[in-house]
């Protein structure tokens, strides 16, 4: 799947969402939903500030995108993700029927900055569950790999 300058353009607000998370004292991930051109939901993950260890941004983005167009049904909704989401994730996104998965760094990046990351690749998964969502992976890879090494410089960061 090719990677767009509207995918870019979303997936910057990602990781600006992610920034922001950072600065707060949370892990470096940030997810935006976005229906169309319009932008649904954009935010960071929470799992520190909440503690609930599925606050990942994936999942919150989905639960306030859900909110705000008050359905559980995202179809016609593309997910950009600063990391490729998690088996989790990757679920909530099959179930909420999102039609695309754009993820800039990949779950191998996460892994090498110390998460607890179990190794599924969600074009593995999309396959082996036979789901219908597309992902296209890589986008501002660098810029989002960066995320992980602002954190790693962090004396407060948590992982887990």
């Amino acid at each position: 799947m090719t990677i767009t300058i509207a995918d870019e353009r979303f997936m910057r607000l990602a990781v600006v969402a992610a920034t922001a998370g950072i600065e707060q004292g949370q892990t470096p991930f940030g997810a935006c939903i976005v229906k169309g051109d319009a932008v649904v939901s954009c935010v960071h993950n929470g799992v520190w500030a909440t503690t609930d260890i599925i606050a990942h941004a994936e999942a919150h983005a989905i639960r306030e995108a859900c909110r705000q167009l008050g359905t559980i049904d995202l179809s016609g909704c593309t997910i950009y993700s600063t990391c490729e989401p998690c088996p989790m994730c990757f679920s909530a996104c099959h179930w909420a029927r999102i039609t695309r998965i754009v993820c800039g760094a990949g779950i191998e990046d996460a892994k090498a900055a110390g998460f607890n990351e179990l190794t599924i690749a969600n074009v593995t998964m999309k396959e082996l569950g036979g789901s219908s969502v597309e992902v296209a992976g890589g986008c501002l890879r660098a810029e989002n790999v960066r995320l992980f090494e602002r954190w790693l410089q962090r004396p407060d960061r948590r992982v887990y």
